[in-house]
């Protein structure tokens, strides 16, 4: 180990906060919940309210602002938050802080427990199967190397600068998401006369949506293979993007069987079934096509000298959009907008250059977007491979 570094057990230095708050006289205005977490982020983003929901007797914990909550269920999950004000929680989430900051650094704990080393030692003394939890002794016995406090200052100034640019990006994101809603929005204002999906059916410029509703032939779990055809659910389309490495596969011998749901690249995709408006267009593939579920429908153009598929996608993503649909699907018990309902859908049909010159203003807009997507993941990457390093290998840190 390097010099002036030594091994200690996290016990030794860390502590579990155990002040509890008086149910009849309670001072604090919030409560944090497990759900309010986040994985892998130390930030609390959400929290509740006294006076607007029940919060039963477990919440009786105290932290206050700077001490760390620790999701002590399901610790896969790497619930570690920095609380950013005073409050109460339930017994399920710790409240942490180390006991000497001349010995080691509050600054730097969470970083610590978000290690894949810290997680492998809580996944492996968890009790339980179906809702896994930890006890603090089994924590407290983890072993981790701590450097000398002046490395440790060292070290806590680059996560924390990495966080500080990580949320940075986020905001840009954030502004560059509302830049771009307002003008897709743009798309829809003028005096340009609307059409419905039907009419672009009927006039063969549009082939007719369809969705992914198998029925008794729909693929069962025991179907999935770990590759093959994608089998692409509404959750797995996010920020726009088709996600094919998070998705399900079938072997193509199973999708062959099927009779709809095939779709190709450069397909529309939205989603229409509890998670209702995500759009994306479907990449370059791997395979011939990728499988639809009941949950998201294909839009194809038939005659792009008519339709830009792209500018079709950007009507998909204005908030003007967006409000029709989920008004939609709020009819339904379940969110959900059936093909026929999607057929009423209208769009602004201008001529095609003019569909052409908004979809290159948007492209750049949207390539700045995702530009902005890698930066934050990148650096958030490098920052968590650093703490890796940092607390796995004990030579030549």
């Amino acid at each position: 180990m390097k010099s002036g570094w030594r091994t200690v057990k996290f016990g030794d230095v860390v502590g579990l906060c155990k002040e509890k708050v008086d149910r009849d006289n309670n001072p604090f205005e919030r409560y944090v919940e497990g759900g309010h977490m986040g994985s892998e982020d130390v930030h609390i983003r959400r929290w509740g309210e006294f006076g607007e929901d029940y919060v039963g007797p477990a919440f009786h914990r105290i932290f206050r602002k700077g001490q760390i909550l620790y999701g002590s269920r399901r610790t896969y999950l790497k619930k570690v938050a920095v609380a950013e004000f005073d409050g109460i929680t339930a017994n399920t989430t710790f409240v942490l802080e180390t006991k000497d900051q001349s010995v080691f650094m509050q600054e730097l704990l969470p970083f610590l427990m978000l290690t894949d080393k810290f997680t492998e030692h809580s996944i492996k003394e968890s009790k339980g199967s179906t809702n896994p939890y930890i006890n603090w002794p089994d924590i407290a016995k983890f072993e981790f190397p701590l450097p000398p406090i002046e490395e440790q200052k060292h070290i806590a100034e680059i996560l924390w600068a990495a966080d500080e640019a990580v949320e940075k990006f986020g905001e840009a994101r954030v502004r560059m998401d509302k830049l771009l809603e307002i003008e897709c929005d743009q798309l829809f204002v003028g005096k340009i006369s609307s059409v419905t999906i039907q009419k672009l059916v009927d006039r063969r410029v549009l082939y007719p949506p369809q969705d992914g509703n198998h029925g008794n032939d729909h693929p069962k779990a025991k179907d999935y293979v770990d590759s093959g055809i994608p089998f692409i659910m509404a959750s797995n389309l996010s920020n726009h993007n088709v996600d094919i490495e998070a998705c399900k596969f079938i072997p193509e011998s199973v999708a062959a069987k099927l009779r709809i749901g095939f779709s190709v690249e450069g397909d529309v995709l939205l989603s229409h079934k509890g998670t209702v408006g995500e759009a994306a267009i479907v990449p370059a593939l791997d395979t011939p096509y990728i499988m639809l579920t009941p949950q998201v429908t294909y839009y194809r153009v038939k005659d792009v000298g008519t339709l830009n598929p792209k500018y079709l996608y950007y009507c998909f993503l204005s908030n003007t959009f967006q409000v029709t649909l989920k008004r939609l699907s709020a009819q339904s018990t379940r969110a959900y907008v059936g093909i026929i309902a999607q057929r009423k859908f209208e769009i602004p049909l201008p001529d095609i250059k003019t569909q052409n010159r908004s979809v290159r203003i948007l492209d750049q807009m949207q390539a700045e977007q995702q530009k902005l997507a890698r930066h934050q993941t990148t650096i958030g990457t490098a920052s968590s491979a650093f703490a890796n390093f940092l607390y796995r290998n004990r030579n030549n840190v």
